[in-house]
């Protein structure tokens, strides 16, 4: 059963590699990106796509107005996560029809669905407030132990995968500390929207605090500053350590942030030390590389990086908002580009991410030639390398939003105008496509091939839903970045790694 997973995210990223081992040092994970049953050069860095001429993107126009569509896309969105939890706990499952486990990640996107939903009327508060109050006491109550069955969680952590109806561990799933900061993140996003005198409200707050206060972040500490991957009963930690530019930013903020196990301020010093490699050109654009969008993303989700800076944005002169805007835009750029010429790229066809593909294979494009193809995998365009077999991935235009409207609002309206039919349905876009890939006679490892069309995901995935929904929520009002400037810990972390300005000045 094909899953997501948001941990091999990093490990099959493409830039900055967003692992460090005790033995292989910052680029460990690397070359897992280039294993497999079938691996051509094409899989690689783009030479002319590092050495294009030095540009920046144009200033941020005035904000545009949402067309219609993001109404349709943001209530297909939200229903998603209505439709598919499990009411009698909270849980959410991976991806969906297919059947799936729990994602713990997933779980936390969702927590801030319920916000939106009720901001938008989808919902009313009442209902959002009851299935968040379901969510918190499942994973309050839900049992914490060092066994490898029965259990939940460990050391306040969180295993990536749960079953469904159980809650407990889904297989051989890992202990994940990235997984548990994106569900503390939908967690302290409900904390501080459901701020009244309701008794419910009342204890969302109080569950939340009891959920994120137990995680004991030092522990996980195993090697110097940095933090670890994940844990097994079986394997105990992983060899490798967050580090590199990626979506584990926020894994370091909670940390500093805790009040009760917080890690040294040296963490945050640690984790921006070792990307300080990666800041570099591609397709013109300087900024932190990390090939993948969701790197730019997950992060940007809850905190407002507009305006506030680290010692290592200071010295660059930006911020990490800009920087994932000028991510944004390189990635058009590759896809105007298109080196590896694959099928109807252009200017408003674009979105490298993690997503489903068609699977291992080796066969002839629309084209004729012959090509390479991957399943779920860490798709991107970067200065170290690039993964691209032609699939694109609408949640990573869409969830970039906020960083570039300008140049993501028309990408939107095109492929939903020329593509809709294939891959627009009812909880809005589904994960992926490939237009290139036209085989109607091999084995997939997912979705389905239209011999006209080319290859559509049959799922969607709920950690790439949920970032859809919650950027449209940040552009449309800054729903969730306003909730969260007033969330205590956040602020705490922020400080504590040495960010300072823009609303962090403005807010005590």
């Amino acid at each position: 059963m094909a899953m997501s997973h948001v941990t091999r995210r990093s490990l099959l990223a493409s830039s900055g590699c967003a692992l460090v081992g005790p033995l292989l040092g910052p680029l460990a994970g690397c070359a897992d990106i280039l294993r497999g049953p079938v691996y051509d050069k094409s899989l690689e860095a783009d030479e002319a796509s590092r050495v294009a001429a030095p540009v920046e993107p144009p200033a941020p126009a005035s904000r545009l107005a949402l067309p219609p569509l993001f109404d349709d896309i943001e209530k297909r969105t939200f229903d998603f996560f209505w439709a598919t939890g499990n009411p009698k706990n909270g849980l959410l499952p991976d991806r969906y029809p297919s059947p799936s486990p729990a994602s713990v990640a997933a779980i936390g996107f969702a927590l801030t669905a319920y916000v939106i939903g009720a901001d938008r009327g989808f919902v009313t508060r009442a209902q959002a407030r009851q299935r968040t109050l379901t969510t918190v006491r499942f994973f309050r109550d839900a049992p914490q132990g060092a066994q490898a069955r029965g259990m939940t969680g460990y050391k306040g952590f969180f295993y990536h995968f749960l079953d469904m109806k159980t809650g407990t561990r889904a297989g051989p799933s890992e202990l994940s500390t990235i997984d548990t900061a994106l569900l503390l993140g939908g967690l302290l996003h409900a904390q501080t929207y459901f701020d009244g005198s309701h008794p419910d409200e009342a204890e969302i707050r109080a569950g939340v605090d009891a959920i994120y206060w137990r995680v004991d972040w030092k522990w996980a500490q195993v090697r110097g500053h940095l933090i670890s991957l994940s844990w097994s009963p079986e394997e105990g930690f992983a060899p490798y350590d967050w580090g590199g530019y990626n979506e584990a930013m926020l894994v370091v903020l909670l940390a500093l942030g805790s009040p009760t196990h917080p890690v040294d301020e040296s963490a945050w010093s640690a984790w921006s030390e070792s990307y300080r490699a990666v800041w570099s050109r591609f397709m013109g654009y300087e900024f932190l590389a990390f090939a993948p969008m969701f790197g730019h993303q997950y992060s940007h989700l809850w905190i407002d990086f507009r305006g506030i800076q680290d010692a290592m944005m200071r010295q660059h002169g930006i911020d990490y908002f800009e920087n994932s805007r000028r991510a944004t835009y390189a990635q058009r750029a590759y896809a105007i580009a298109n080196p590896k010429g694959w099928f109807e790229y252009g200017a408003n066809v674009w979105g490298f991410t993690a997503c489903d593909g068609p699977g291992w294979l080796h066969d002839t494009d629309r084209s004729g030639r012959g090509r390479f193809f991957l399943d779920y995998r860490a798709r991107g365009a970067g200065l170290a390398t690039t993964i691209d077999d032609g699939t694109i991935a609408p949640t990573a235009a869409l969830s970039s939003l906020p960083f570039a409207p300008e140049i993501v609002i028309p990408a939107i309206e095109e492929m939903h105008a020329r593509y809709g039919k294939f891959i627009y349905s009812k909880y809005g876009f589904l994960d992926s496509f490939n237009r290139s890939f036209t085989s109607v006679d091999v084995r997939l490892t997912d979705g389905r091939v239209d011999a006209g069309f080319g290859w559509v995901a049959n799922d969607y995935l709920g950690i790439d839903q949920g970032p859809i929904l919650a950027m449209i929520g940040n552009y449309r009002n800054e729903l969730v970045w306003d909730d969260m400037r007033s969330c205590l810990p956040l602020r705490r972390g922020l400080e504590r790694a040495g960010f300072r300005g823009g609303w962090l000045a403005r807010t005590g």
